[in-house]
């Protein structure tokens, strides 16, 4: 980032390209609109170009980017919350990429495994949907979810503990 606000064009096509698929499946996830997450994927990115020249490596690249998308998701569900439909939601998953090569039985099974953490994930309240995946989606300490959602170290870990514990209630059931 620190290259690309000193001019360099390469640097900022680095950037967008090692961290594009992990920003938008955060905005889909938090969103679970595809046009909301489009919408907030372009808005976030634009954001950080026009703060590029502010920027300051005091944290990881990436988590002073989910900060800013983080930002947008609060102030999106701020003025409307979403719902995703269950066909919206059958729609998602089918489009995940799996290889060719699986038995039909496996893929379904792990169809169903990404439809029931799916349905786990939407049951859970917005801050801790946002921790849980901010934690096993983009890989986040706590450290680092602290500074994109400004919640206490404690409380993030709080929120993360509900959240699996919720999680795994929804595989055991």
């Amino acid at each position: 980032m620190l290259a690309y606000a000193g001019g360099d064009m390469i640097a900022f096509e680095t950037l967008y390209r090692r961290h594009r698929g992990t920003l938008y499946r955060f905005l889909l996830r938090s969103l679970r609109q595809r046009a909301d997450a489009d919408e907030l994927f372009q808005e976030t990115w634009s954001r950080a170009v026009a703060a590029r020249e502010r920027y300051r490596p005091e944290a990881k690249f990436s988590t002073w980017l989910l900060q800013i998308a983080h930002n947008l998701v609060i102030d999106r569900f701020r003025r409307s919350r979403p719902h995703a439909s269950a066909e919206e939601t059958d729609l998602l998953f089918s489009r995940l990429d799996a290889p060719e090569s699986e038995q039909p039985d496996r893929v379904l099974s792990e169809f169903e495994q990404r439809r029931r953490l799916q349905l786990a994930l939407e049951e859970l309240p917005e801050e801790q949907r946002v921790t849980f995946l901010l934690r096993m989606e983009n890989g986040l300490g706590l450290e680092e979810i602290s500074e994109v959602t400004g919640a206490g170290r404690e409380t993030v870990k709080s929120r993360l503990r509900y959240a699996l514990a919720r999680v795994r209630a929804r595989f055991e059931s």
